[in-house]
């Protein structure tokens, strides 16, 4: 199917062939009909795009200090790549859509298959021919609902809407909408309909001649007579409610709003505009300034938008999708008329013309509403798109099931430095992350069907990078295919998912390798080497400054992720094993008793760890430090001798009344000897003695 991202290293426009997305419990497959271009936020987007390095850098001030931080505490070899990791990644574009539902979830009994559904959210009603989305961003539109172009409008008029709640709008008051473009018409459309009197504001005319049907008065802010003109209309009296729609870098919006203002009037921001506000006249009157998010409650909270789990109408009576259903029916009861404010159609293919007009427009041409069309395509309902059928031989086939951050971020860029492996298939559930990935990296083929994967003769080694109650699912159907298995860690979320895998891996005689890379990091060789810290016993203090996650993050989920001691200890209890080459003997985990709302209690422990040989280890994994110290500290005590691990980066030995340095002008966690590793056993050019299945399971059985 086609998708339409935007390349952020360049800001081209990109029509990609991706697989169509796989639907979930929660949802529906949605193909589109319409989708609306919103030409404000997406025009921004690509214009970040073509602007250069230095360029970006002043425009995200955000990010910049991020990658300084990270220099800091990772190096600067490290920091950098990880930064144009980011932006060789598509952006998929469009957040608002019409369409007609293909399929349903399990857990959604309100839709049916052929229903005709209105989708809004990034990431959910992209400009695709075929969308995944959750029940809470979809609205069913009446069976004789007419013009559906119009339903494509949903997120933009959820955003006017909410912005017109975040005013508190009353009956009868005088509603001024600074910035008459798309959504301020939008606005100033839905203020008409429930009866205010509608003020429109703009520095062009032409902008009140589209609305002139809907908007009662008329100011245009650059004359100089503009504030006089909003005094008459109000009697002296100023503006009850404002909201500004506008999207310019400059303060006037702001400032015009409070000259305009009666006593006490609320502001409402939607639009992006300058932000600093004139103390002198929001003082005097004693104005309310308010921010708008977006379509209203419910946004960006992730247990609403794609759990699905609603919030209840007795203690939140608009939610984003009861905004949406109340936008959708002043559309079917002709109380607003979207169609009036297209100006474009395009045909998706064409989605490049469409955006140099918005950009550049070289040929002055006015427009207003932009829509795609998606014309009928019999190879959309593809869940295969193959690039390539032929493979190198004496390559070892690679399948990667899901491609989110690290796999795309880490594990790719590591193990396309070997030239060992071949990039043959690859499956994920969206096809936004299908498109990111292939852009970059030469599959054979991409799918959402990951059983293709395991059935495929050309791959060899099957790689799992999806969530963590998956990774033992995974591993097991990929063993009884017969494939060798590299799965993230962890390898299990619980005792019974870690007994089945030894089942699995018992019964069948291919290699399974989890991702506990440190281990094979230059570092903790040369420690171990330097110390023989598997000879004598040895006391070890790892220290892990993990940050703060969200509360609601999926890792946090018990379900879903284990939580981050099952999800990332893991890795350092491995650490641990590994240089006092012993196995576990016992392990007593303490949590601390926050006093804090802020932070997770299980996110801040100290575990001890007894090994059969004597030696111990206590790890401190916290969320409490700030980001600016590192994360990783490891120090290690044995035979009169002392080693220092700072981050990966660098180390120090204390030995024999001297000290030996070792450092890396980036990071060396172990990945690409880690792979490495995978590939010689896979060849039998070594043993699986370096990491075996007994070290694996000891490790992860720990963390429970």
């Amino acid at each position: 199917m086609k998708q339409v991202f935007s390349d952020v290293k360049t800001g081209d426009i990109l029509v990609m062939d991706v697989p169509k997305p796989s639907c979930k419990n929660e949802g529906i497959l949605v193909e589109t009909i319409y989708s609306l271009v919103s030409a404000g936020t997406e025009r921004s987007l690509i214009d970040f795009g073509k602007k250069n390095l230095i360029l970006k850098a002043k425009e995200r001030p955000d990010q910049v200090k991020k990658v300084i931080d990270k220099m800091k505490t990772d190096g600067v070899i490290t920091a950098v790549k990880a930064a144009f990791n980011k932006l060789d990644e598509p952006l998929p574009l469009g957040y608002s859509g019409v369409g007609k539902v293909i399929e349903v979830g399990k857990g959604c009994i309100e839709f049916k298959v052929g229903d005709l559904v209105a989708i809004a959210g990034t990431l959910h009603a992209n400009h695709a021919e075929i969308n995944y989305v959750p029940k809470n961003l979809a609205i069913k539109l009446p069976s004789d609902f007419e013009n559906i172009e119009e339903a494509s409008f949903i997120a933009l008029g959820a955003v006017a809407m909410q912005g017109i709640r975040q005013a508190e709008v009353e009956l009868g008051e005088k509603v001024a909408v600074i910035g008459l473009g798309l959504l301020g018409q939008i606005a100033c459309q839905i203020l008409h309909a429930y009866g205010n009197e509608v003020i429109g504001i703009d520095i062009n005319d032409e902008q009140y001649k589209i609305g002139k049907e809907y908007i009662d008065h008329f100011i245009n802010s650059s004359e100089e007579d503009a504030l006089s003109k909003g005094m008459n209309i109000t009697n002296g009296y100023g503006v009850d409610k404002i909201l500004i729609t506008a999207a310019t870098t400059s303060n006037q919006p702001i400032e015009f709003s409070a000259e305009i203002a009666r006593d006490r009037a609320i502001i409402s921001m939607v639009g992006v505009t300058g932000m600093e506000i004139p103390r002198r006249s929001f003082y005097e009157k004693e104005l309310t300034f308010k921010l708008s998010r977006s379509y209203g409650p419910g946004r960006y909270d992730e247990t609403y938008e794609e759990k699905s789990i609603d919030y209840p109408i007795g203690y939140v009576r608009w939610t984003e999708k009861r905004i949406m259903e109340e936008f959708i029916r002043l559309i079917y009861t002709k109380r607003i008329n979207m169609k009036k404010l297209i100006t474009h159609n395009f045909e998706i293919e064409k989605a490049p013309e469409a955006y140099k007009m918005i950009t550049e427009n070289p040929n002055k041409e006015k427009y207003l509403g932009v829509i795609f069309s998606y014309p009928n395509n019999k190879e959309k309902n593809k869940n295969i798109i193959v690039k390539s059928k032929v493979k190198v031989q004496d390559k070892i086939g690679i399948g990667l099931i899901g491609s989110g951050n690290f796999a795309r971020n880490t594990i790719l860029p590591n193990l396309t430095k070997i030239d060992d492996f071949e990039l043959v298939g690859l499956s994920t559930s969206g096809s936004t992350s299908a498109g990111q990935t292939v852009k970059k990296y030469d599959f054979k083929y991409s799918t959402t069907e990951y059983k293709k994967l395991l059935e495929d003769k050309d791959i060899d080694l099957i790689i799992i990078a999806t969530p963590h109650n998956t990774h033992a699912k995974f591993a097991i159907e990929a063993l009884d295919a017969g494939k060798h298995v590299y799965v993230e860690k962890p390898l299990a979320i619980n005792m019974e998912q870690l007994e089945q895998v030894k089942e699995a891996y018992e019964r069948n005689s291919q290699h399974l390798i989890v991702g506990f890379n440190r281990r094979f990091s230059p570092f903790a060789k040369w420690i171990k080497e330097q110390l023989q810290t598997d000879k004598f016993t040895t006391l070890i203090q790892y220290t892990i400054n993990a940050g703060e996650i969200p509360k609601e993050h999926w890792i946090n989920d018990p379900i879903v992720g284990g939580g981050r001691i099952i999800g990332e200890v893991c890795h350092f209890v491995d650490f641990c094993q590994y240089l006092t080459g012993s196995k576990i003997k016992n392990v007593s985990n303490f949590t601390v008793n926050a006093n804090s709302e802020k932070y997770i209690n299980n996110d801040n422990i100290s575990m001890n760890i007894e090994f059969v040989n004597g030696s111990l280890a206590n790890i401190i994994y916290t969320s409490m430090g700030p980001k600016s110290y590192p994360k990783e500290n490891v120090r290690v005590f044995t035979n009169g001798n002392v080693a220092e691990l700072k981050n990966f980066v660098k180390a120090e030995i204390y030995k024999g009344g001297r000290k030996i340095k070792k450092s890396k002008l980036q990071q060396d966690k172990g990945f690409i000897d880690e792979y490495e590793y995978i590939r010689d056993i896979i060849k039998g050019k070594r043993g699986n003695d370096y990491l075996t299945f007994e070290e694996i399971y000891e490790t992860t059985k720990s963390t429970f």
